[in-house]
């Protein structure tokens, strides 16, 4: 159901193509115009002068006055960057969180704003203001502003298509952050992309524009109810929003000061490839997609194999492989059906045509856990309503309804001689390679890459191509732009290996204090309790055991660089 029904007559997708003649490599800052304070008035006045376009959201002139919100807005600005810590913010009151609805900003609409008292329980606890409202069209967003605010905004990111409003980060408010989420621009299940059918609004909002326009009307909001601009911008996602995060720091590179990116999904079109390529290996008979190919029993064995030959090459023998690369394991030793083997080796291989690579291959790791190959590779663990597993999905959605606009779209039947031509279009809006970062490298914006080497959803080794693509490019790369290989990490979580890291802790010491990520601390928490730590280097470095002391301690690790 829609909790904020449109209350505009349905309009049909308007087209957007002069957004995608070429890639966009620069943007102006969000611009929240200089406030003036009146002090005859206690006003906050933001003037419409100098508008640079039309998707630049600024503060109408006198408004915050004319809703009543600037005396609420004065008494709880935080202090200047620099000031030290902000002092806790408590005059924010249920009035002013009210009054909200009534400010007026360009193509944005509140909708509701309503105080949420402090809770004891639940991923959200903090006392807030809950702000929702529509941008442009149909972006939803849901905004929420905490009564003690730190100055600073932090943006979540969603997952898959998204369709509801998402964000991955809305725990930061217990921080003191001010955080958004958004739909992108649609509604409707994680797997499923009927919604971009013949719409290229949607289909441009969910690429690229949907975060960028919420992250500058969350500011606007932010703004007029706090009374001044956050000090500090951040952004952290994992799968979709790891790739929302590439987009980010490529298109709009002054959005955000710091910006974390998990397991990034940002090459659609070369995944979508290799996800049907997979498809035709496991399923090839689309009659039968509730048989999967490999029983969950074969895919354990295939798992316990390669571990036998490769756990223990990194000096560690403890269910992890460190670095999948390095693991020799001949697939034709297995004690599978030729038919099978011949699966497992399309899965292992680049996905090519005659022109070459078009996405880089599945390592080792992850064959035998529920929420790994079963769920999103080969069949038999959780999936969803639009396939047998999901990156069955996700790849004859991508052609289905982002390439094609064709329901009937047959994915047996695809061969990718034509795929560079028939992706051209949808790529443009849809894929975040680009690795030029150095419009935000000027803006000062510090990016950091994580994704899990037992990852069967997003081939880790797509996040070290563009990993090395940036580096080749800036060889100073390591000053704003680091990546951290999780070793036996599934999907954003789950697997063997430690997998829980305080990134936005990680990030704001970055930003804020100018230290570097050198060595970060991954843990494996059992019912709350961690059980192993070890570092996470920046690649290419890895973490070797000194040979003394539990090899479950951090401790007793150091980063080297391989030979």
């Amino acid at each position: 159901m829609d909790d904020h029904p449109d209350d505009r007559p349905d309009q049909p997708a308007r087209p957007l193509r002069h957004l995608l003649r070429e890639p966009v490599r620069r943007s102006a800052e969000t611009v929240v115009e200089p406030i003036d304070r009146d002090s005859s008035r206690g006003c906050i006045i933001a003037p419409m002068t100098g508008m640079k376009r039309p998707l630049t959201v600024r503060l109408m002139a006198g408004v915050v006055c004319a809703t009543g919100l600037c005396g609420a807005a004065m008494a709880a600005a935080p202090p200047e960057p620099g000031a030290g810590a902000p002092a806790a913010q408590t005059s924010t009151s249920a009035q002013a969180c009210g009054q909200l609805t009534s400010l007026k900003l360009p193509d944005i609409r509140i909708t509701d704003a309503v105080v949420v008292p402090a809770a004891t329980t639940g991923a959200v606890r903090a006392a807030h203001c809950r702000v929702d409202g529509i941008v442009g069209t149909e972006i939803r967003i849901t905004l929420l502003l905490p009564d003690q605010w730190n100055g600073k905004f932090f943006m979540g990111g969603g997952g898959g298509f998204v369709g509801s409003i998402q964000n991955s980060a809305q725990t930061s408010v217990n921080d003191g952050y001010a955080t958004v989420g958004t739909d992108t621009g649609h509604q409707g299940n994680g797997t499923d992309a009927g919604w971009a059918l013949n719409n290229l609004e949607r289909q441009v909002n969910f690429g690229y524009l949907a975060v960028h326009r919420t992250a500058e009307a969350a500011k606007s909001i932010i703004t007029g109810y706090y009374g001044r601009a956050a000090s500090r911008n951040y952004f952290s996602g994992c799968s979709r929003g790891g790739g929302q995060a590439f987009m980010e720091a490529q298109r709009f590179p002054n959005d955000f000061d710091g910006i974390i990116a998990g397991a990034p999904a940002f090459d659609w079109t070369g995944l979508a490839a290799q996800n049907v390529s997979n498809a035709q290996a496991v399923f090839p008979d689309p009659r039968k997609l509730g048989t999967p190919m490999f029983t969950l029993d074969e895919l354990k064995l295939v798992e316990s194999k390669i571990l036998d030959a490769c756990d223990a090459s990194d000096g560690v023998k403890d269910g992890v492989i460190d670095d999948p690369r390095q693991c020799r394991f001949d697939v034709n030793t297995l004690p599978l059906s030729e038919a099978k083997k011949a699966a497992l080796k399309k899965i292992y291989a680049s996905t090519k045509n005659g022109e070459g690579e078009i996405y880089p291959p599945q390592p080792f790791g992850g064959e035998g856990q529920l929420a790994g190959w079963p769920a999103w590779i080969a069949g038999g663990g959780p999936a969803g309503p639009n396939g047998p597993t999901l990156r069955f999905a996700f790849g004859t959605q991508i052609f289905k309804f982002l390439v094609f606009n064709d329901p009937d779209w047959d994915y047996s039947r695809y061969e990718l001689s034509r795929w560079k031509q028939d992706t051209a279009l949808a790529a443009s809006y849809l894929n975040a390679t680009n690795p030029d970062l150095s419009v935000f490298k000027a803006h000062g914006g510090k990016l950091i890459l994580w994704h899990g080497w037992a990852d069967a959803a997003l081939t880790p080794l797509a996040s070290i191509r563009y990993h090395e693509q940036v580096y080749t490019r800036d060889s100073g790369a390591a000053d704003y732009f680091r990546t951290f290989m999780l070793p036996g990490v599934l999907h954003c979580a789950g697997g063997n290996g430690p997998d829980t890291v305080d990134w936005p802790s990680v990030l704001a010491d970055w930003v804020e204090k100018g230290r570097a990520p050198d060595r970060v601390v991954a843990k494996k928490m059992v019912n709350g309790v961690p059980t192993r730590s070890r570092p996470l280097c920046p690649y290419p470095q890895k973490a070797v055991y000194s040979g003394s002391g539990s090899t479950d301690d951090e401790q007793n690790f150091v980063c080297r660089r391989p030979n």
